[in-house]
């Protein structure tokens, strides 16, 4: 084992281990939809089991069904495959001294197995009668360019379709431009624009400038902030788990072994860092309103910020001791400034309400992309038969009573029609 690849499953178990540490002692989640739960636990109106219940409920479908799959044949992990998982573990082991050293613990070692269990499952899938990884990679293609398109879509939400499809129209022709003419030489040197990057450029700023456009002088956050004071008090109290989190993931991010979400990933496995550390950029945008305003309601921060840490990384790539340090510092201004920022989006009612349509276009856009993306990886399988397969799985999970998020049937399908194959070539065998 190499200096740099101890240094990644360091890196990979310090996340896991103080990320379920923060989730065990109430500090920060990942997931959104368990931080409104957390205050409920912290003031005793739930119990510890109903609170892990409702962490296992909320989290277990997207890191098996999305997390785990998208990170598969990749040595770059996708945040929710770990972070995520520091939800449950935090919030399954005890609320007490030796339970946050046992979160600790075992959040770390599922961290590094994940990092390790990954490249095992790669070098046993070369292993099988059918090896179905190559057509597994398939899965993700479609997102590349389909993430161009969800600025529109949060744009149509927010405003109006026509808004919506000039931001789409504008974001084609960026496309089509940086395509034909993103290629020039300045000075003897070759400049390359690249076409998703400019595109997804033009779509957000778009998106930022009809939300600008409306103005206010409402005051809901800073009363938020107001009532809340404690929580908020809570939060900045707890400043130096937070920065501690915050630098080892920018670290993380730095070594390209995690990447906040699967367009990212799949741009930093084509090496397309600077793209890639613009479209974390944007995503983060979207949840800055979202991280803010619950942290200041809940008292609990998120556990990677707003998730610009992760942009911090990718430009501080190959520099993961200068990367802990930055994303230490820029964690820290987030938590002091978690007040004021909340209050000045109040000028902005735009921004402000932007995020919420951007979370929901973004989730849409994703959960398209890797149906097609999974249907075309199944094709690639077993032809026609993959996309009977696929469409049938779709529809039959939304007549479920218990159906899986949009995002994790794709990848879930497409692994369950793979395992298929390979016990039907199994049966012809013998």
């Amino acid at each position: 084992m190499n200096v740099t690849t101890l240094i990644n499953y360091l890196l990979i178990a310090a996340v896991g281990g103080v990320g379920s540490i923060l989730a065990n002692r109430g500090i920060a989640v990942f997931n959104d939809g368990l931080r409104p739960i957390m205050p409920e636990y912290l003031e005793g109106k739930i119990t510890r089991k109903e609170l892990a219940a409702t962490s296992f409920a909320v989290s277990f479908g997207l890191i098996i069904g999305f997390g785990i799959p998208v990170s598969l044949g990749s040595t770059i992990l996708v945040a929710h495959s770990i972070l995520l998982s520091a939800d449950v573990i935090g919030t399954w082991t005890p609320d007490t001294k030796w339970g946050t050293a046992l979160a600790g613990i075992i959040g770390a070692i599922y961290g590094a197995g994940l990092l390790f269990g990954l490249s095992s499952i790669v070098a046993l899938f070369k292993m099988l009668p059918f090896n179905f990884l190559p057509a597994l990679s398939l899965m993700s293609g479609p997102i590349l360019l389909a993430f161009c398109a969800f600025p529109a879509l949060a744009v149509a939400s927010q405003h109006s379709p026509k808004k919506g499809f000039i931001t789409f129209g504008l974001t084609f022709l960026a496309y089509l431009l940086a395509t034909k003419f993103g290629t020039f030489k300045v000075n003897g040197y070759t400049i390359t624009l690249n076409a998703i990057g400019m595109s997804l450029l033009v779509a957000m700023i778009c998106m930022i400038y009809f939300a600008a456009q409306i103005k206010g002088d409402g005051n809901s956050n800073a009363s938020l902030v107001n009532v809340f004071s404690k929580r908020v008090g809570r939060i900045k109290g707890n400043w130096i788990w937070l920065s501690i989190m915050g630098g080892l993931i920018t670290s993380a991010s730095s070594m390209l072994i995690l990447a906040v979400d699967i367009l990212p990933q799949q741009l930093l496995v084509k090496n397309q860092v600077m793209e890639a550390a613009i479209a974390t950029f944007a995503r983060a945008i979207g949840f800055i309103p979202l991280v803010f305003s619950t942290a200041i309601v809940t008292g609990v921060y998120g556990m990677a910020g707003t998730t610009i840490i992760f942009a911090i990384g990718l430009l501080l790539k190959g520099q993961p001791i200068v990367a802990f340090l930055a994303g230490f510092v820029w964690m820290w201004i987030e938590v002091q400034l978690l007040a004021a920022t909340a209050k000045g989006l109040d000028k902005f009612p735009g921004l402000r309400d932007m995020g919420e349509h951007i979370r929901t276009s973004l989730q849409d856009t994703i959960a398209i992309a890797l149906l097609i993306g999974s249907a075309i990886a199944c094709n690639k399988m077993a032809a026609n038969i993959g996309f009977f397969w696929v469409i049938g799985f779709w529809l039959l999970n939304k007549k479920s009573k218990k159906p899986l998020v949009d995002m994790a049937v794709g990848p879930i399908a497409t692994i369950a029609f793979g395992i298929l194959l390979n016990i039907l070539r199994v049966i012809m065998i013998f």
